[in-house]
């Protein structure tokens, strides 16, 4: 497996040609780096005009395997970029290394330099260990990233001794100043030198702590193409190592291409990621499984169309409560006042969880303001649990298992949200609920739990430790007033029967406008349109939750037979609520019976789909997702490694799709069919619309 790493942009708040001084001097050796013994230059090219310059160089090591690097440096003045490739020459057939390195104008100050770099480390052969070493070797590789930037900080202030703080920009021959005024823009006093601050070349400096000559504060430093950079991702983000960053932009990259338009915030990749240890794949499995979760029941939406039951609000004895030492937001739950028992009789296990869902976004709310009030990353609150009062009725058993499905969510949807959870005045029954729930609690969750018995919280090591004095709740023998609700008993005329609740919670969980249905290999799923109007739109949008599906859209002027389910027993599958409905016949003929009418479309596992089609006749159209298998190779009968593992990723051959559609008038569709024609994509070859230009005017938009 191959092993990447992609910096974040790094700022340097000097312009290009001073930079590219200060690189310069790091050959033919840099006394920084020790190992770098000496280069070679092996190549050189200058255009006629000056602005282009080539050179390329060996790097000798201090080791056994001398020029085992080589480089190559291509400045281009005119444009002001500087890229950097370099690959290995030793052990090229064990070994493949390959560097990019890039120099260019910071897109909205031309006085300051950006600076990204990737790598990647193939290990071919290495006694049955590559991956390991791997590994071990991107590890050591990133660990000596930000020695380059010392390095360049090294050089600046040698070029500052030397009185050089200004280098001109390269001008065509016919515009060059005079040699005269050239030497005198090289070499200026250094009372008027341009300031080197200490504070500018370092990684990462937060935007209030930056300033410029005026003494007006500078923006936070912002990249081209929604790049993170050095300075943002410590002022908001939190200090990380070369290789979370790296991770952190990596998996960025990926939902960017393929979740368009519905990209989780960066603090929130980011606690994926730390709840698999920046495992980039586990990962992308758990965020790609969420965000489905998330988009099938609305979760977006909560806080803003979704108002709490009177109930939940008169007798729910939880609520947020100021911040602790660390600013982290602090909810306060008085578990052992609320009747468990009695909120599940009167409301039910939905109603309960999604009270809870909305408690967690408003706290990754309060985390977001709370970083910008303290000015340093703040990414998880701090749970206070009042034990006081808890007995055996809490132990009731559907009280208990719906305490489980909300533990279960809450870790599978909000990982790494819970900075501290103190737990205060646990009584003896608090072991037996601990037995229950514990299993269900995250490893890395379960540190972060300290546990008080009795008044041991107000000792040593106790409460004052994480929240100051002056906002300890009254009920603590605090100081300060807390809102939160005092529970007590739920009036047992407020209980509702089983059927009440089962129709409630239907209810609740049913309220999202989008579908989900199970592909099989020989049994699509297939949805009817009738359109009675030409030039309606066709829209649609669906993500793939598992396996490859492959996704049709045809034309018919007659009526397909009633819907036919199929009964999976075909498969030896059961699939409560699956969805499979197939419309075409077997006995249709397509050109005769059918057409279609859009190319059809290769979706990947994870990947979301938007799009439309613009209609050009009445009739049916019927929408179609496929199983996708995967082709043998054409030039021999065996199959490819790739098919084999994509087959065993899928097991008997099942996909699974969450879909929406929708028909609008074409002059409701983004206002007029001037602007349909103006959306581009790449999907639509076969529509009607399509013209000349190499992609479709049919509305249709894949996020890849």
């Amino acid at each position: 497996m191959v092993q990447k790493y992609q910096s974040p942009v790094r700022v340097y708040k000097h312009p290009f040609e001073l930079i590219m001084a200060a690189y310069e001097r790091r050959f033919p050796t840099c006394p920084l780096i020790p190992m770098f013994v000496d280069s070679d230059t092996v190549n050189e090219f200058k255009s006629e005009d000056g602005a282009v310059h080539v050179i390329e160089r060996r790097c000798k090591l201090d080791i056994d395997a001398p020029r085992l690097l080589k480089k190559k440096n291509s400045l281009n003045s005119r444009e002001r970029t500087l890229h950097i490739e370099a690959h290995n020459e030793t052990f090229s057939n064990r070994v493949i290394i390959n560097e990019h390195c890039c120099y260019s104008v910071h897109p909205e100050n031309e006085d300051w330099t950006c600076f990204e770099q990737s790598a990647s480390l193939d290990i071919k052969s290495f006694f049955g260990f590559e991956s390991t070493v791997e590994k071990i070797a991107m590890k050591q590789y990133t660990s000596n990233i930000k020695k380059g930037k010392e390095i360049i900080e090294y050089y600046l202030h040698q070029l500052e001794e030397e009185g050089i703080t200004f280098v001109p920009r390269w001008t065509p021959p016919s515009l060059a100043p005079s040699s005269e005024a050239a030497s005198s823009c090289k070499k200026r006093a250094v009372a008027t030198a341009v300031v080197i601050p200490d504070t500018a070349l370092t990684e990462g400096p937060s935007s209030e702590a930056l300033s410029n000559a005026g003494g007006a504060p500078e923006p936070l430093v912002g990249t081209p193409d929604d790049k993170l950079d050095a300075d943002y991702i410590k002022r908001y983000l939190g200090d990380l190592t070369p290789l979370q960053e790296s991770c952190l932009i990596r998996l960025r990259q990926w939902l960017q291409e393929t979740h368009k338009g519905k990209i989780p915030k960066d603090e929130h990749i980011l606690r994926f990621l730390r709840a698999r240890d920046f495992n980039i794949d586990k990962a992308r499995e758990i965020m790609c499984q969420s965000l489905t979760w998330r988009k099938q029941h609305q979760v977006d939406y909560i806080l803003d169309t979704w108002n709490p039951p009177q109930v939940l609000q008169d007798y729910y004895a939880g609520g947020w409560h100021h911040h602790d030492k660390d600013g982290r937001p602090l909810y306060v739950l008085r578990l052992g006042q609320m009747d468990t028992k009695g909120l599940v009789r009167a409301l039910g296990e939905e109603a309960l969880l999604r009270y809870v869902l909305s408690i967690n976004e408003e706290g990754l709310r309060r985390c977001e303001e709370n970083t910008k009030v303290f000015g340093r990353p703040i990414s998880s609150w701090t749970c206070l649990v009042d034990l006081e009062g808890l007995n055996m009725r809490h132990l009731w058993r559907p009280g208990v298992k719906a305490l489980l499905r909300i533990i279960e969510v809450v870790e599978a949807n909000y990982p790494e949200t819970l900075g501290r959870l103190l737990i205060l005045r646990a009584p003896r029954v608090f072991p037996v609920l601990w037995t229950l729930v514990s299993p269900f609690i995250d490893d890395n969750t379960r540190r972060k739990f300290l546990i008080y018995a009795g008044n041991d919280y107000q000792g040593p090591g106790g409460l004052l430790d994480y929240i100051d004095k002056e906002i300890i709740p009254d009920f603590l023998s605090g100081e300060c007033m807390c809102e939160v609700p005092e529970g007590g008993l739920v009036p047992k005329s407020l209980y509702r029967t089983a059927e009440e609740l089962e129709n409630e919670d239907l209810k609740l969980w049913t309220e999202t406008i989008y579908q989900s249905a199970s592909v099989f290999k020989g049994a699509p799923h297939e949805i009817l349109i009738q359109i009675v109007d030409a030039s309606s739109v066709i829209t649609w949008d669906f993500d793939v939750c598992k396996g490859d599906i492959v996704f049709n859209i045809y034309h018919s002027k007659r009526s397909p037979q009633p819907p036919k389910k199929d009964s999976l027993g075909t498969h030896g599958l059961t699939s409560p609520g699956g969805n499979n409905v197939q419309l075409i016949d077997k006995v249709w003929q397509p050109g005769r019976d059918y057409s279609m009418v859009e190319s059809p479309l290769i979706c990947k596992e994870g990947e979301s789909v938007q799009g439309s089609h613009v209609t050009r006749w009445p009739g049916f159209y019927i929408l179609q997702w496929r199983f996708h298998s995967m082709p043998a190779c054409a030039a021999t009968n065996l199959p490819r490694v790739d098919d084999v593992l994509a087959s065993l990723q899928v097991p008997s051959h099942k996909c699974k799709v969450m879909y929406y559609t929708e028909v609008l008038g074409s002059e409701d569709f983004r206002g007029s069919m001037t602007s349909l024609e103006s959306s581009h994509s790449g999907f639509s070859q076969l529509s009607a619309a399509t013209t000349s230009s190499i992609q479709s005017h049919s509305s249709s938009t894949v996020s890849r």
